[in-house]
């Protein structure tokens, strides 16, 4: 029996040592199939001197999907894809460079190294990003594109056909109707700062009775479209349909708010320069002798959504005297202590996990997680320039040495520098309110309008919520709403719009009561 017993212990042990052995060798099978397929992959680019006849220094991008759409055209913020990106310098037109194991350090890539993913299916485009001043890549004006690739289960990834970068995206038209008017002028304040011609853009949508009342003139709403939009979502072929109470109709100015850093909301900062000065004294002044608009400040309102939402409540904050009121709704954190959850003042803060060490959510979609902060921050750190957190740096930070925006956290950590955070207060609306109140108050009597919803995607709400709380304290009229169950997007109800228009409405008519038809 005891001998049986030794029998069996040595086969056991037998049996798990073979079992051992075989799975070392197929770990190393696949970690040296991996390395070897990793080997065979490499994407040559070169740029034709038709579009390009100078040497380029800049980001080169080889971009993918799965999607039947120009790979150019992406990655989007709810469905990122795989791309890749490397930093050149002095690289001359028909020189080719690669994208390769050999050169993995100096790549930059999304949302994994390349060697961990089957790229069979993928379908892939070569991006070369010429022209600085536009946040946008793949779809920016004077940008570089090639031709697509796609990659099959046989695709030999060591003889992959080089990617000829010989097509520019063109610069889109603004289609100009009877309705709707390009209003562009040149920017001195902006032009001197930034060395170059800058041009101020707005879509300009005109009342019903416009024509048929030439002498008439109106009060104007002034939009600003969140991250991402420009002028051009201003494009229609007919008026609004309006039947306000006195029969007030409104000019409406949509703004391009877009800079090469992303949004740069109207606010004055040493990155992308005096952009809301050169919004009062030069855009607005231009659009009052080319438009038939009350130039009253009162018969100016602003309204905005998102980026634009904060854009709107700065300006209204900022300039209190040059607007009759806001209408802001789902604005960007106003409010820097819960800056989408995240304290910037509080010593210690992270914002990739929170106090318990938890992975920090960015979006939401009910009790869903959408999107969390530490992959969407890798994401933009691979596009570059121009994508809507690095543009909040933009704004609120300093310049650094190397000339761009000071970092407020640690792309590796996710550490905040609270030093840098100390000079976003500035910014940071409910502490300007606060610390101005005195002078503030009676210029924005009538004038704060705030909505929220509790549920908001991109947890904006907490910051609102503390905004409203500090309103209340100081005694301000101000309207700060938080609608229960509503997100970024249902919030904008047909209601609220209505209801907005109808606010506005009544507040140009308790200053001018008889301007239905009259020339005021």
């Amino acid at each position: 029996m005891k001998a049986k017993r030794i029998t069996f212990v040595r086969n056991e042990v037998s049996r798990r040592w073979l079992a051992h052995m075989v799975v070392l060798i197929l770990i190393e099978a696949v970690v040296g199939s991996t390395a070897v397929e990793a080997a065979k992959w490499r994407f040559d680019v070169r740029f034709s001197q038709d579009i390009h006849p100078k040497a380029f220094s800049g980001r080169v991008y080889v971009i993918l999907t799965k999607t039947n759409r120009e790979p150019r055209f992406g990655p989007s913020w709810f469905r990122p894809e795989t791309f890749v990106a490397q930093e050149v310098k002095d690289w001359q037109p028909g020189k080719t460079i690669s994208f390769a194991n050999a050169n993995s350090d100096s790549l930059l890539s999304y949302p994994k190294p390349l060697d961990q993913i089957d790229l069979a299916g993928f379908r892939a485009q070569a991006v070369v990003r010429f022209n600085p001043n536009e946040r946008t890549i793949g779809t920016a004006p004077g940008n570089g594109y090639s031709q697509v690739i796609e990659f099959d289960a046989d695709t030999d990834f060591s003889k992959v056909e080089a990617f000829v970068v010989d097509k520019l995206v063109k610069r889109p038209k603004f289609r100009e109707s009877k309705w709707c008017k390009l209003l562009q002028v040149r920017s001195e304040l902006l032009s001197k700062f930034h060395q170059r011609d800058v041009l101020m853009k707005a879509a300009v949508i005109l009342p019903a009775s416009y024509f048929k009342a030439p002498d008439r003139r109106y009060p104007t709403i002034y939009t600003i479209p969140g991250f991402g939009g420009t002028h051009f979502n201003g494009m229609t072929n007919q008026p609004v349909s309006e039947n306000n109470e006195n029969e007030v109709e409104f000019l409406r100015v949509l703004l391009d708010p877009s800079c090469p850093l992303g949004h740069h909301v109207f606010a004055d900062s040493v990155n992308n320069g005096p952009v809301g000065q050169a919004l009062i004294s030069e855009l607005i002044p231009e659009f009052n002798r080319k438009f038939r608009s009350v130039s009253d400040p009162n018969a100016r309102f602003l309204t905005g959504h998102s980026s634009g939402g904060w854009s709107s409540l700065w300006l209204q904050v900022t300039y209190p005297e040059s607007f009759g009121g806001t209408w802001s709704t789902a604005p960007d954190p106003v409010d820097f202590r819960d800056f989408q959850r995240i304290n910037l003042y509080r010593p210690n803060e992270n914002m990739y996990v929170d106090g318990n060490d938890k992975e920090r959510p960015l979006a939401r979609n009910g009790g869903r997680v959408l999107l969390w902060y530490r992959g969407f921050a890798e994401m933009e750190w691979v596009l570059g320039p121009g994508g809507q957190l690095h543009s909040f740096e933009a704004v609120f930070s300093p310049r650094g040495k190397d000339g761009t925006p000071r970092l407020i956290w640690d792309r590796k950590t996710g550490v905040v520098n609270t030093d840098v955070a100390k000079t976003w207060e500035k910014y940071d609306i409910r502490l300007q309110l606060e610390r101005n109140w005195k002078k503030l108050a009676p210029k924005l009597k009538g004038k704060l309008h705030v909505f929220m919803g509790d549920l908001d995607t991109f947890y904006l709400d907490g910051a609102t919520v503390l905004l409203k709380e500090s309103l209340e304290e100081l005694g301000s009229d101000a309207v700060v709403e938080i609608h229960p169950g509503k997100n970024h997007s249902s919030l904008m109800t047909r209601q609220l719009r209505q209801r907005i228009r109808s606010e506005m409405v009544s507040a140009y008519l308790a200053k001018f009561p008889n301007s239905q038809s009259k020339n005021e």
